[in-house]
Formats: C-alpha cells, structure tokens, sequence
C-alpha cells in the first residue's frame, strides 16, 4: 500500500551526512552560535539547499529546549480598537526591537476574562507576558500569570511588589502641561479624560466615580491637572479617538456661561476631537479655546493646527519592556524603568486676552 503521508522532511542529519560533518557542527551553522570555517559553513548550506532543509524543526526545538519562542502581550479591549490608537504601534514595534535578541514571537491577546483569549492565557504555550496597563481587567490577566510562574512585566500599570514595570511620569507631564495653561492665563479650565476603568463610561467625574477608578495613567494625568487647576471640571471620555472628543466637547462646550476658555485631553485624538466641536460650534482655537493633548503622535484631520501636547516615548516604553522580558529568560534580573515626557508647544493654544473693561 502506498505512503500517503508525503515525502519524507529533510533532517539536520540528512544534511550532515550530506556535507560530510557531524550533526553538531550542521547545527552550529545554522544557530549562528560559535564561529565555523567559511568552506564548512558553505558545504553545509548547499547540502541543506539540495535536500530542501530550511533549517531546525521549532516543535523540536521546542521540546529539547522547554521554550515555546513565544511572548504573550496581553492588551487591553478589542484588538482592533488598541491598534487604532497611534501609541500601540510604535509601542509595539519597540517591544519588537526589545525581543529581538531571543528571536521571539509576540502573541496578542486580549484582557477580558471571559473570553477565548482569556482562557488560552492560562493554557498557551508563552515563555513571557506583557501586560498593557494594570486595571482591574489586567489584574486578572495577572493572577493567572502568577499561577503559570511565568516571568511579566507591566507597562504603565501597578503589578504589585517584585513585578518588573515600565511606567512613564504622567503625573508630572500633566501637570507641566497644566502649568503651561495657566502660564498663558488660563484659568476657566476643563479636562477630558481616558476612561476611568474597565467600564469605559462616559460623562462627568465626581467623587464616587474617582473612587471606582483603577486605570492609573488616567488616574495620575488627572490628578497632575488638579495639582494646578483643583477646581477644572473634568469629564471622561469612552475611549481614545477622536469620536469620543467630539462627544466630550460637545459636553463641555454646550453652555457659553460655563465653557472653558481652555481644555486639555488626555489623549491627541481626543484633544483633535475636542478642536473639531470647537469649530463645529463656530469657535476659533485658539482664539477662543485653546486645546493641548498628551502623547505627541500624528493625528490626522487636524489641518493647519500643530497640536500642543507631551510628547510620550512610546517605541522606547515597549523596547524596554522587550529587554527586561529578554534579561529574565536568560536568567538576568530585570530591573522597573522610569521613562518622561517632554513638552511641545504648538499652534493650538493661545495666551488668554484680557476683556476689554469698556466693554
């Protein structure tokens, strides 16, 4: 009876046999590890080429070595929605140069607890997790971590003691930017939020809502802001984009008595989104309102406006990330990172002119 399975894969002993060298030294030509004669290493990959071997089985090297080459990073929400947000991008692509010494794959997955994502972060073949944020939905993505004894670090988010994170000082940035605004003059403040926590609501923040919230950059930007403008009226928005700003805008630029003659977003696309209800409203920035954001990315729609914003180090935030992940399966210490922003002034706000007292 004839074999259906398919011709027969080449092995890396094949092709030793072919080159006429031990099945070490065909490995150490494809490994890269330690050095071998150039006439070796060219015998060797002719031989490989002839006998269609494109080099080592990853499922066998993933039973000799115990490693799957893999690193879970677990993201908050649809997928779809955290790479609409410019940061991830970059941010991933940090990560990315930050693995690159394990030559490591990057599996996504997604914080919510009921999911198939959810479970397979209990059950998927990963050497190491990367968590974005630490909110309440990450905390459980976190205990299963744990359980796993897999090695993790944070990215901006509070993991608890002895867990490796790379935070960034939203508190201070905020608050620099705050002191920007009142520097021009501004006092009649008001401040549009990331969402507060997993719930992702919308609308003006109080008390009790502060007291829910458990998303720490939102949390910290806020909290910078009040350091400078204690009494700004703050409201948060359903997510980062720019839809949300437009929402967020409309809220708090619907009564002229009380409309800020300032506002700060904790995001770009929701501080392009605020600009954009401004002038739906038949308002000027910055004329009439000046709007700054936070993260320093590239927005489009805005025009002729340059946006002024703090500037995040989003590929330096993930490739750090990257390189504590590789320190710790080599067996090195990881060690937290702190990163910080830096101001950019642009066209988008103004210094606030005084009324005229005549009139």
């Amino acid at each position: 009876m004839a074999d259906s399975s398919g011709p027969r894969r080449a092995t890396l002993s094949d092709v030793a046999r072919s080159a006429g060298v031990s099945t070490s030294t065909a490995s150490v030509v494809f490994s890269g590890k330690t050095k071998v004669s150039d006439a070796t290493s060219a015998r060797v990959r002719v031989a490989a080429a002839e006998l269609g071997y494109t080099g080592p089985d990853p499922m066998a090297a993933s039973l000799r070595t115990g490693r799957s080459g893999i690193v879970a990073v677990v993201l908050e929400g649809q997928l779809r929605a955290a790479f609409a947000d410019p940061v991830t991008v970059p941010m991933m692509d940090g990560l990315a140069d930050g693995l690159a010494s394990l030559g490591a794959g990057i599996l996504l997955l997604r914080d919510e607890p009921t999911s198939d994502d959810a479970a397979s972060l209990a059950t998927a073949p990963v050497d190491a997790v990367v968590l974005i944020g630490c909110s309440g939905r990450t905390r459980e993505s976190l205990e299963i971590v744990r359980r796993r004894g897999l090695p993790v670090v944070v990215i901006e988010g509070d993991a608890g003691e002895g867990i490796p994170r790379i935070s960034l000082d939203n508190h201070q940035a905020a608050k620099g930017l705050a002191r920007y605004i009142r520097g021009l003059g501004h006092e009649k403040v008001a401040i549009v939020t990331l969402p507060l926590d997993s719930e992702c609501e919308r609308g003006p923040i109080d008390r009790q809502r502060m007291e829910r919230a458990s998303v720490e950059v939102s949390i910290d930007r806020l909290s910078g802001v009040a350091d400078v403008f204690p009494e700004a009226h703050a409201v948060s928005a359903g997510g980062s984009s720019i839809d949300e700003g437009v929402i967020a805008g409309r809220t708090l630029l619907a009564d002229p008595s009380s409309r800020p003659t300032a506002v700060l977003a904790q995001s770009d696309l929701l501080a392009a989104g605020v600009i954009r209800a401004v002038e739906e409203l038949g308002l000027r920035v910055p004329e009439d309102v000046s709007v700054a954001g936070f993260d320093g990315v590239q927005v489009d729609g805005l025009g002729p406006h340059v946006l002024t914003t703090m500037v995040q180090p989003a590929a330096e935030k993930g490739r750090a990330a990257g390189e504590q992940v590789a320190k710790m399966l080599r067996g090195e210490e990881a060690a937290s990172l702190h990163l910080t922003c830096t101001f950019r002034a642009g066209t988008t706000t103004a210094r606030l002119e005084p009324l005229d007292p005549q009139l």
